[in-house]
């Protein structure tokens, strides 16, 4: 279809599973800082003044539990938790984190000599890129990000009053010959402070729904909905259980593209669900930026132990000006795809993950420190001189 409407959705660093996120990112930031080789794969569960923490890490010890604690009570003082049902300070936390399998190290590991690193799982990752935006990325989910993202920053800076943390966005664009021309809705719902009506917490809203999409692409006022049900105080874990890794098309592209096997956040990058979807957005962003495509997909698979990608995909959409085939055949040439090979092209081991816990992990602008490396697009002419 070269005209339809097309949907996606974001939710703040304080919905719940985004907390959960957030902490096991904070974990893995943590051990990163101490080691950069340490493993980590660590799940976070929240629910009512509820923290519960497990997982398997690498070397053991290196973070202790009580320091895992007071890091899951540091990332929730930050986010803003400090309500009855859900409080920093008060919150029960479990850590049940212990070492990693030695079933699962013998495979990934390599010898630094005859014996390559593996990929710390079998799995499939996809990466995406389009000329939709500056950030190569698909307008709807860039639109619900920022949209969000403005509304954490007035309400941390305190130059709004009245947010709470917990709130979720979601645009719906109109395409006219495949390209986003105009929102046709847009749904914000957000905690918010006691006493506050439906049309006090609307009017707060709307300027930061304004601000961020284009001029003249507001959408009607019948199909502006924020907070529909109604009253909203009551948010984040106290109000709905929260689990790592139960976002990840939030996480992506909003739906606008596959989305492989794993989730990201609590896992180290070593674990190819992670790394090699970092190198899927590099290698597609890059693709588009040499002005190769408009839209191009790219998957990469894995198996366990095995270092070198099984497979190299390539779809273009039809927005090519070159052949699909060549383009994969020389994706693998211009960077090393293996576990080991990713992780050192993109600086990987590096504490540079709580910050992507939320509003997505790729349309970000690249940091001096090495966070959000993947979306450079310093590959652009290696790719083009290669074919």
């Amino acid at each position: 279809m070269s005209s339809y409407e097309f949907t996606s959705e974001s939710v703040s660093e304080g919905h719940p599973d985004k907390v959960c996120d957030r902490i096991s990112d904070t974990i893995l930031d943590s051990f990163l800082a101490r080691d950069a080789q340490a493993r980590v794969a660590v799940e976070t569960l929240t629910t009512t003044n509820l923290i519960v923490m497990a997982g398997e890490v690498r070397p053991d010890g290196l973070v202790s539990h009580e320091e895992m604690e007071a890091l899951a009570r540091e990332a929730v003082k930050d986010i803003g938790y400090e309500q009855d049902g859900f409080h920093w300070k008060n919150a029960e936390v479990m850590v049940r984190v212990h070492g990693q399998s030695a079933h699962i190290a013998q495979g990934v590991d390599g010898d630094g000599d005859t014996k390559d690193e593996g990929a710390g799982d079998q799995g499939i990752m996809f990466g995406y890129a389009c000329r939709e935006t500056d950030e190569l990325m698909p307008a709807p989910i860039a639109f619900s990000h920022q949209i969000l993202a403005d509304m954490a920053q007035a309400r941390k800076s305190g130059a709004v009053q009245g947010f709470g943390p917990d709130s979720k966005s979601q645009v719906t664009l109109a395409y006219e010959n495949g390209k986003p021309v105009r929102a046709t809705s847009v749904v914000v719902s957000t905690q918010h402070d006691e006493g506050l009506s439906q049309d006090d917490v609307r009017q707060l809203v709307r300027p930061f729904v304004e601000q961020v999409l284009p001029d003249g692409w507001m959408c009607p006022e019948e199909a502006f909905y924020v907070n529909p049900t109604g009253t909203f105080v009551i948010g984040g874990p106290d109000g709905d259980a929260g689990l790592t890794g139960r976002k990840i098309i939030v996480d992506t592209y909003g739906g606008a593209a596959p989305h492989g096997g794993g989730a990201f956040s609590g896992k180290d990058p070593t674990k190819v669900d992670r790394s090699a979807a970092y190198a899927s957005r590099y290698l597609a962003k890059n693709v588009v930026a040499a002005g190769l495509a408009e839209r191009c997909t790219i998957q990469l698979s894995y198996a366990i132990g095995v270092s070198q990608p099984l497979s190299i995909y390539v779809d273009m959409h039809g927005t090519g000006t070159v052949e699909a085939t060549a383009l994969q055949k020389v994706l693998g040439t211009v960077m090393d795809l293996s576990p080991r090979g990713i992780r050192e092209h993109l600086g990987l081991n590096k504490p540079i993950y709580a910050r992507t816990a939320a509003y997505g992990h790729f349309g970000r602008a690249p940091e001096a420190d090495g966070g959000f490396s993947w979306e450079r697009t310093d590959l652009a002419d290696a790719i083009k001189a290669a074919l």
